[in-house]
């Protein structure tokens, strides 16, 4: 949990990419879901396009703030992969928030997909087994501090 220094865009990138080993090299069965928060600017997009980098997903991955969802085909290996990018910044009311997240999660489960959410804390509860990934603005460019993934007491993850 020390914090990582991500002094530009090119090694936040570079950190999503490694996290996209990290998550499916730990058995999550085909996916996972990374719940990212930070400030506006922190580099939240950023990072999903590092890890849209690593699938091997031939466009660019652009923030989902008005579409709200963004669903991208790659590979990881030999084996297609899909990433989900979820951005909650514009749902205030949890429940709706809530609403899109399980979908989409459901959908990635099945799917084998990993999910990235950004402003999890529009939601009314974290799903457990999420990793959780924080950016904090730092005087020379970003510090990154990962978590999980974390089953919360008397939940199945």
């Amino acid at each position: 949990m020390n914090p990582t220094p991500l002094p530009d865009a090119q090694a936040t990138r570079a950190y999503g990419r490694r996290l996209v080993g990290e998550m499916l090299a730990s058995g999550a069965a085909g996916g996972g879901v990374v719940l990212l928060q930070g400030p506006l600017g922190a580099g939240k997009t950023c990072l999903v396009g590092g890890i849209g980098q690593a699938l091997a997903i031939g466009e660019p991955v652009t923030s989902p703030t008005f579409a709200l969802a963004q669903h991208y085909r790659g590979q990881w290996g030999n084996q297609p992969r899909i990433l989900i990018h979820l951005d909650l910044y514009r749902l205030e009311q949890p429940g709706v928030a809530d609403q899109l997240f399980w979908e989409e999660e459901e959908l990635a489960h099945e799917q084998g997909a990993l999910l990235a959410v950004e402003w999890p804390e529009r939601l009314s509860r974290w799903p457990g087994g999420a990793w959780h990934l924080q950016l904090r603005m730092a005087p020379q460019g970003r510090l990154a501090v990962l978590r999980g993934p974390v089953v919360p007491p008397g939940e199945v993850g």
